[in-house]
């Protein structure tokens, strides 16, 4: 057997595994396809409106305090993540829900939290340990309100 035909299989031996162990991480059962997770958190669907209010609220998931988003009346909108204007219509709802859920899992040194993930965290709290940052369902309505961003 070549090396890359040994460096393949190899990889397609252990690419399972590795997503287990992603998901075992994270607060629900949840199955992460690829770059997405193509189903709703606990088959909840979100509401937009509400999404928006976790995107700003200081003491839910406070997003603008990293992202912009063209279309957000925020007195104050950072620049230390990208711009989300326009992310409806460059991501898929799975896309967008992946990143939220565990974009640690993603991008390794991102500064990003991961919102859904329960274990494998550094510097938490003992009364947030085991406990994810943001419910599925704040989850599902930031998805639902970036969905609509697509201009």
């Amino acid at each position: 057997m070549t090396r890359a035909a040994y460096t393949s299989l190899l990889s397609l031996l252990l690419l399972p595994a590795c997503e287990q162990a992603r998901e075992d991480r994270l607060a629900g059962s949840i199955q992460i396809v690829g770059d997405s997770i193509p189903q709703p958190l606990d088959g909840k669907s979100g509401d937009p409106v509400r999404g928006q209010q976790v995107f700003v609220s200081r003491e839910d998931g406070h997003c603008v305090l990293c992202h912009q988003v063209g279309s957000l009346d925020a007195e104050f909108q950072g620049n230390v993540g990208p711009a989300l204007t326009g992310i409806g219509a460059r991501l898929t709802a799975g896309q967008i829900r992946y990143r939220i859920v565990d974009a640690q899992g993603i991008w390794p040194d991102t500064v990003m939290p991961s919102y859904y993930r329960t274990g494998d965290l550094r510097q938490v709290g003992n009364e947030y340990s085991g406990k994810p940052a943001l419910g599925a369902q704040q989850i599902e309505d930031i998805v639902a309100f970036l969905e609509t961003q697509t201009n």
